[in-house]
């Protein structure tokens, strides 16, 4: 979701180099996008003249983006920043020490309508209840219609070494064998349900206590005190399924409602509807409205975002300590979810 708008975006950035494990997907890309740099190893990538990198890798990020930053480079990061707080914490101290801007890829935060809501927000008062409900549908519908490259010449020993540093990175987080509560750490939280985590706390300000958590295969339902409300939030996992994709945040006062109804992010041009409700207590009647303010994808104004921090010298709207605390939320969950010994 980012090569292209980067490339749309050619007056703020120019594609400089590409990294990938696979030499098919580096080469196929580098042709496609006019980027004649190109490498298998980011060690390799990082002995460019870069003036930032992107940390897009599904596994963690900590090594790559602790060795940029110590190279003078500007990140920008894929949520999740890291797979534990510790990871997370030494990637902040790298950017610190190394007077770099870092910004974490949460591109739900950059929407226009996310923007409005929390300008509604101000006036949504006294809050009575929030609600976040996510419902994960089969991702490979919604990517099918983009030109996916994909590589089967990776070395296997090397996968297979990725695959056990990332277990033994989630037995750092949170130190359990059950085999559902990793699962569920390493992709129901943090690949999927922090996006949820984070624009609630980007709306409703940090959480005083998280009071229920209920991680199973099937679903993650969380009971959360905020500093305005409580909250509850709900990621369903309908990936083996066929039911379509479907996310919601509510928030709820006596005299109005507001909602933000979102379709899947990698659906280019489709919007999220704000839906605005009232009525009175002189009668029966009562009003909605469904907005639509932006066809603008999040993920190129997030980008737009980057660029500005990283020329103005600003912090972004998603810094890295703030996508630290997501990361240290995500281990909270599963500590209260796990059973007592």
């Amino acid at each position: 979701m980012h090569l292209h708008y980067l490339r749309e975006l050619d007056d703020r950035f120019d594609i400089a180099a590409l990294c990938d494990l696979s030499r098919t997907v580096v080469d196929r890309l580098g042709d496609a996008y006019a980027v004649s740099r190109r490498f298998t190893d980011w060690r390799d990538l990082l002995e460019e003249p870069l003036d930032a990198v992107m940390v897009l890798t599904s596994g963690s990020h900590e090594p790559i983006a602790v060795a940029a930053a110590q190279a003078g480079r500007h990140l920008f990061i894929e949520k999740p920043i890291a797979l534990s707080e510790a990871e997370g914490q030494a990637i902040v101290a790298a950017g610190q020490k190394a007077g770099v801007r870092v910004m974490v890829g949460y591109m739900k935060r950059y929407d226009a309508s996310v923007e409005r809501m929390a300008h509604e927000l101000q006036s949504l008062t006294p809050l009575r209840f929030a609600r976040s409900t996510t419902a994960e549908f089969p991702l490979k519908w919604y990517v099918a219609h983009y030109p996916v490259v994909r590589g089967t010449d990776i070395d296997a020993g090397t996968a297979t070494r990725l695959q056990a540093d990332d277990e033994a990175r989630v037995t750092a987080a949170i130190n359990l064998s059950d085999p559902v509560l990793r699962h569920a750490y390493r992709h129901a939280l943090l690949d999927s349900m922090i996006h949820d985590i984070n624009l609630m706390r980007g709306l409703l300000g940090e959480p005083r206590t998280l009071r229920f958590a209920s991680v199973t295969q099937a679903a993650v339902s969380l009971f959360v005190e905020f500093p305005q409300v409580d909250a509850a939030m709900h990621w369903i996992n309908l990936q083996d399924g066929v039911a379509r994709y479907r996310q919601e945040f509510a928030f709820f006062s006596p005299q109005r409602g507001a909602t933000l109804i979102f379709p899947s992010p990698f659906l280019r041009g489709a919007p999220i509807e704000l839906v605005l409700e009232s009525g009175s207590l002189e009668s029966s009647a009562s009003s909605r409205t469904v907005e639509t303010l932006s066809f603008e994808s999040a993920f190129k104004r997030e980008l737009v975002e980057f660029y500005e921090c990283v020329v103005k010298d600003r912090e972004p709207r998603t810094p890295a300590p703030d996508a630290v605390r997501d990361v240290t939320f995500c281990q909270e969950i599963i500590k209260l979810a796990k059973p007592p010994s």
